[in-house]
């Protein structure tokens, strides 16, 4: 049980660590009100900033699932 849990601490560090590093604009990080809202500027993700999105979601998704697990698993 213990691994499970630093497994979901971990995962949710990695995770605020990547929201935190994605930018909205190339002047100002999006966690800190980067970007005009409804701008209309539209953009091809590329490179790491593609990497970063996918890790991002990957990251959040296996955070869910060990969030779970840590429900689920005590009462079985």
């Amino acid at each position: 049980m213990n691994t499970l849990i630093i497994a979901t601490v971990t995962a949710s560090i990695i995770l605020i660590i990547l929201i935190a590093l994605q930018e909205q604009s190339s002047d100002t990080p999006g966690a800190f009100g980067g970007g005009a809202s409804g701008s209309g500027n539209y953009h091809t993700r590329r490179g790491l900033e593609k990497f970063m999105f996918g890790a991002t979601v990957f990251c959040g998704v296996l955070f869910v699932c060990l969030a779970v697990l840590n429900l689920v698993l005590p009462t079985l």
